[in-house]
């Protein structure tokens, strides 16, 4: 299941998608990744794995909702699956928090609201990422079997 075009396209296109998204608003908007203690190829190293596993989540979750006819494709299936994506955002989010490996310096409500919305604009274009590489790959199967006929 895993080696299939119809996961391996959504899942790498959301976690590449997701860890640029990363690197731009801790690395480019706002400096945080100048001030982490670790090597910056470990945390990369690390940051890479994170996302490889999140897109996968994400990839699992929309196809499971697909499945269970939880969210369906005529009916704006990009959408649903940024608020997929939205929902395990704002659950990656409680688990870095709980377990304080957040960039957030102390507890400002103001960096927290910030940064549990930013958390969930990520995963949600994340699934944006799932929906698109499912409707490719979709697309792909259908030129293929037009193809053979």
């Amino acid at each position: 299941m895993i080696w299939r075009r119809g996961f391996l396209v959504p899942w790498l296109l959301s976690a590449v998608v997701m860890f640029g998204l990363s690197y731009v608003w801790h690395g480019i908007a706002l400096n945080d990744l100048q001030e982490i203690k670790v090597p910056l190829e470990l945390y990369f190293s690390l940051a890479g794995l994170v996302y490889l596993i999140i897109g996968m989540g994400v990839t699992i979750a929309v196809q499971q909702a697909l499945q269970h006819q939880w969210i369906d494709l005529r009916k704006a299936f990009p959408f649903t699956s940024m608020l997929v994506g939205a929902i395990i955002g704002f659950l990656v989010y409680l688990f870095v928090y709980v377990f304080g490996m957040s960039f957030t310096i102390g507890n400002d409500m103001m960096h927290i609201a910030v940064d549990v919305v930013w958390q969930m604009v990520e995963q949600a274009l994340g699934g944006l990422m799932v929906s698109l590489g499912m409707i490719y790959d979709m697309h792909k199967r259908f030129l293929e079997a037009e193809r053979a006929t």
